[in-house]
């Protein structure tokens, strides 16, 4: 009988019980994009996914091995005469939280015979857009590229059918295959802004982890690989603590992600030679597991390094606003409010963001330490320019900037950058509700948001307050023009237009 392996993990996903009671009871051009396929390096016998191997060195223990390994210590002095220019990038701009023996990998990244080191990192295809959340694990692949290594860019096609449980108070939404393809497109498009695809030694690839795993055999997966993960060793890592420490059940669906991420890196080894993991600390565990799986299967060592995990100075998770995620697509998050978002980093972030977000030279972004006061609002200006310049070019600058001396100036009357929405002549006849018309603007999240602004006074129909919420748009409030300006507060608008 054969079982087709990821057809199970959905299977499970329907029957799973909580983890916790197991536990209990046994104590550039989009173009030039293209998803890499059917190439090996390093190929896997034809007749199975799998081969037989032996794991461990003969003469050293389990114990002894991944404590060697997944060991998150690094000295000092290792640390500060790195000689790789992407290490050391890493480290002098904040990027560089853990790493596994990071003297091995400098010698490796940095030896004399200039081959570029294939490194990767993990995008699922949970949303159609990335958010600023992605957006420091994306400058990461900026700069390893820039560095003259190769960045693999990994979507997650096949574990995003699992859903990766870290960090998470519940358990993930199961996404069917449309879905998911239709994410996989939608955030694939944003890589071609930063990083260069192609078949040189040093440009990007992008492959599909749904090429390998949706092909398991289940079975012979839990025989080859299975035996590699101890259940203690998999419920010690932080990110499983926290999830079991959790109200909601930990599925055992979920509790495999750790195993399939591994195994990613098992295979881009083989197949493309990739010996370097990238990811957050959060991704920890997992990153380990994948380097002793590697270490194991193959005996070959590979390392994981982590940057740390970013929160504004106020405790909020990176990529969260009051007003929802902010989004790398345009299609999602104008290129305006792209810009805004920037320019309204707190006074405490500033310094700390050009250097994670920008390419500024560390030297100028030291001339920014000395200001204090209203001058600190050069250096948001300055971070608002370059972060919005490296996603949506420099071409937006200048409508983007002719629209904030439009709204907080009083001078010129553009409106061209700020997010846009178009209605029929026929239903502005009828009147269209202030609180739709807010919502579908992304100006409010809900309707009772949009409800509490017009009770504050943060509501305005152009320069005029809307103060009855149940108002519509209609054609008098149009006068000559063809197009209106809604704002919520004073620091978001959008417009919306006549067709």
């Amino acid at each position: 009988m054969k079982i087709d392996g990821m057809a199970v993990i959905s299977l499970v996903a329907c029957m799973a019980t909580s983890a916790k009671a197991f536990v209990h009871s046994s104590s550039r051009p989009h173009s030039m994009i293209r998803i890499m396929t059917n190439t090996n390096t390093r190929s896997i016998a034809s007749a199975s996914p799998f081969s037989s191997r032996r794991f461990l060195s003969e003469g050293t223990s389990e114990e002894e091995e991944e404590g060697a390994t997944s060991s998150a210590q690094i000295d000092p002095d290792v640390l500060e005469n790195v000689k790789d220019p992407f290490l050391q990038t890493m480290r002098d701009r904040g990027f560089l939280f853990q790493c596994t023996n990071l003297k091995d990998l400098d010698e490796y990244m940095s030896s004399s015979d200039g081959k570029p080191t294939s490194a990767y990192l993990g995008f699922d295809a949970t949303a159609d857009s990335l958010h600023v959340g992605s957006l420091l694990q994306i400058m990461i692949l900026r700069h390893l590229q820039n560095a003259g290594h190769r960045p693999v860019v990994l979507i997650g096609g096949g574990t995003s059918k699992v859903g990766d449980p870290t960090g998470k108070d519940e358990s993930r939404k199961l996404l069917d295959d449309d879905l998911i393809k239709k994410n996989t497109d939608g955030i694939s498009k944003v890589f071609e802004k930063f990083l260069n695809f192609g078949d040189g030694p040093s440009e990007a690839i992008m492959v599909n982890n749904d090429d390998w795993l949706s092909g398991i055999k289940y079975l012979d997966f839990l025989r080859e690989y299975g035996t590699q993960f101890t259940i203690n060793r998999m419920m010690s890592f932080e990110s499983v603590k926290q999830r079991m420490s959790r109200e909601a059940p930990f599925s055992f669906l979920e509790f495999n992600y750790m195993i399939l991420q591994a195994y990613d890196f098992l295979e881009l080894n083989r197949r493309y030679g990739v010996k370097l993991q990238l990811g957050g600390s959060d991704q920890w565990g997992n990153m380990v597991s994948g380097t002793e799986l590697a270490r194991k299967c193959d005996r070959e060592q590979v390392f994981a390094l982590t940057a740390p995990l970013i929160t504004t100075s106020d405790g909020r998770k990176m990529g969260k606003t009051e007003g929802g995620a902010v989004w790398l697509n345009a299609d999602k998050l104008s290129e305006y409010d792209y810009w805004q978002f920037w320019r309204n980093t707190a006074d405490e972030d500033v310094i700390r963001f050009l250097k994670l977000f920008t390419e500024l030279p560390l030297d100028e972004i030291e001339k920014f330490e000395t200001l204090k006061g209203a001058e600190i609002n050069k250096a948001k200006i300055v971070l608002a320019d370059e972060a919005t310049t490296l996603l949506h070019g420099s071409e937006c600058l200048v409508a983007i900037k002719e629209t904030v001396k439009s709204m907080f100036k009083g001078k010129g009357t553009s409106t061209e950058s700020l997010p846009r929405i178009y209605v029929s002549s026929e239903s502005i006849s009828e009147g269209v509700k202030f609180l739709d018309l807010f919502t579908e603007l992304n100006l409010a999240n809900s309707k009772k948001e949009v409800r509490r602004l017009i009770q504050g006074g943060g509501a305005k129909l152009n320069d005029e307050k809307i103060t009855d919420e149940n108002a519509v748009l209609t054609v008098a409030d149009f006068g000559k023009e063809n197009e209106v300006t809604l704002r919520a507060g004073k620091k978001k608008a959008g417009v919306v237009e006549v067709q």
